[in-house]
């Protein structure tokens, strides 16, 4: 989301109210999925459904009939819901079509919020990580000119929202386990299987940086407060796979590969431990570096493919910003509705509806 998506976006709340005013829409009957070609009474509500918002054009007709019209309404109106683009209407489907009218306008009120308190005096350009849609941008100016599937936060491990700039790219990194992950992860793996170090090449440093045996620790004396650092060494089987972005933050949070890549294919995200898998990290090593003649993909891969840990310092500091947004835009200026999936829309919307004070303070004399 850009300045202009904020404009924008304004437009689109008035078209929801006028549609509020309007006496909104009727719920379409839940039943059995709706497949193109089927005959079935509630298609003529879904087709009404579907002009009420624009995503139907053509028409309204009292047809029962699933025909190709429909079906192309349908897959707009689950692309812009962030669902699989099919033309079955089936329960995901149902649900968001049966939002209310309300609902929708609440969420648009949301995002204008944050919108108002981020898109002022932004840089030139920069990286924004879009938490709810799972994607990351390079921004220039009002447009982005790349993009990538991203991974977050468990919702036991939300990735927070702030800014800050990238300063430095290290290739095959070595990974330190943090201890909320020791304690609450790698512990109970280790108890339960004792090789489970030795397979995921995580050696044991003692607190003088020597090495240590894993099988000359009682590892089942330990819950908290353990007298060693476990590090992943590099290689495909690290945590943070063979590349990280790092840019200062008091939460430890950055971008960064992962060996986990089968799960870019899932439609929601949400399974690191607060930092950014990103799809596509050597192209976004390639954009921060800025220089093709000695960083591109094949010196890049080659580097890698040494496996020794080595720190790149940018040219020039990158900023980003991690941000929530529950409605973003596409490049054909679509407005796109997300789930909220960390539940952070509620207090918000209880703060827009909260009755206004003007807070005075008496002078001292």
């Amino acid at each position: 989301m850009s300045p202009e998506d904020y404009h924008l976006l304004k437009s689109v709340l008035k078209k929801y109210r006028a549609i509020q005013d309007a006496g909104g829409w009727e719920a379409v009957p839940e039943g059995p999925t709706l497949k193109p070609g089927m005959t079935d009474p509630r298609i003529h509500q879904l087709r009404k459904r579907l002009a009420i918002t624009g995503d139907f054009e053509g028409t309204v007709t009292g047809s029962d009939n699933y025909d190709a019209n429909l079906n192309a309404a349908v897959m707009r109106f689950q692309a812009r819901h962030r669902l699989k683009a099919d033309g079955a209407v089936g329960k995901n489907t149902y649900a968001a079509l049966n939002i209310t009218v309300k609902q929708k306008i609440d969420q648009i009120r949301v995002n204008l919020e944050r919108a108002r308190w981020v898109f002022h005096e932004l840089p030139e350009e920069y990286i924004a990580v879009d938490i709810a849609g799972f994607q990351a941008y390079n921004i220039e100016g009002s447009n982005a000119n790349w993009t990538s599937k991203v991974q977050v936060g468990k919702l036991f491990r939300k990735t927070p929202v702030f800014k800050s700039k990238i300063k430095y790219i290290v290739f095959n990194p070595t990974w330190t386990v943090p201890p909320t992950i020791l304690q609450k992860d790698i512990l109970p793996k280790i108890k339960k299987n004792p090789g489970y170090l030795s397979k995921m090449k995580i050696s044991v440093i003692d607190r003088k940086g020597r090495t240590v045996d894993p099988s000359s620790v009682n590892w089942s004396k330990y819950s908290n407060n353990l007298p060693y650092t476990l590090r992943q060494e590099p290689g495909p089987h690290n945590a943070l796979g063979r590349i990280k972005f790092i840019f200062p933050n008091k939460h430890f949070i950055y971008l960064h590969d992962t060996p986990s890549r089968s799960l870019y294919g899932r439609q929601d995200r949400a399974f690191s431990s607060g930092c950014i898998r990103v799809e596509k990290n050597i192209e976004l090593a390639e954009l921060l570096l800025n220089d093709p003649a000695k960083w591109n993909r094949q010196s890049i891969q080659e580097l890698i493919d040494t496996n020794i840990t080595q720190r790149v310092n940018l040219p020039k500091p990158k900023p980003v910003m991690l941000l929530y947004v529950t409605i973003w835009t596409d490049e054909n200026d679509n407005i796109i509705f997300k789930n909220d999936v960390y539940d952070r829309d509620r207090q918000v919307l209880d703060g827009l509806n909260e009755e206004f004070t003007i807070w005075q303070t008496r002078a001292i004399n």
